[in-house]
């Protein structure tokens, strides 16, 4: 039971940093963790998932307290965000052990995926501008997050040892 309960409390923690990074970017830099041209900052959290299963569900409540609790956000941005940040982690997690030169790059490629495809496709349906340009918006801001943010903070935490510690 114990491990369960830790379980819970870093999904938890992981879900609020997610949702609480996104809205200080937002009030800080207004549309640039919510337009066709987004980066979300927070994203960079996914890296989490090759330390943890537990930052999968994190991730996924995360993005979806963020999207319930922006005025902005559309309605299927709930359904279709969620998913994408669920799907990325799953996939980060299960191929956390998938390195080139010591950095999981098949996994940080997973979000710029599952993201231009699904929120590709949920940007299309609702403003237009054609899903392959969408799609490729989506992409190109959660690699330029993934591949610098992401991968500084999972060469920090595996150098440093830090997911040892965390994450037991």
């Amino acid at each position: 039971m114990k491990q369960r309960s830790r379980h819970l409390a870093h999904a938890a923690i992981i879900a609020a940093l997610y949702a609480v990074l996104t809205h200080m970017q937002n009030l800080l830099l207004p549309g640039s963790a919510t337009w066709a041209i987004q980066m979300r900052l927070s994203e960079a959290l996914c890296v989490l998932a090759f330390f943890t299963p537990a930052a999968i569900p994190g991730l996924a409540v995360g993005c979806l307290l963020f999207n319930m609790t922006f005025a902005a956000a559309l309605p299927l941005d709930f359904a279709v965000g969620t998913l994408a940040t669920w799907l990325a982690a799953r996939g980060m997690w299960l191929t956390r052990k998938m390195t080139v030169r010591g950095l999981p790059l098949w996994g940080l490629l997973m979000p710029a995926l599952t993201n231009a495809v699904l929120v590709g496709w949920e940007l299309t349906a609702y403003i237009g501008g054609g899903f392959w340009f969408n799609a490729m918006c989506v992409a190109a801001g959660e690699l330029a997050v993934l591949l610098t943010l992401g991968s500084v903070l999972y060469l920090t935490m595996t150098r440093r040892g830090l997911a040892g510690r965390l994450f037991r």
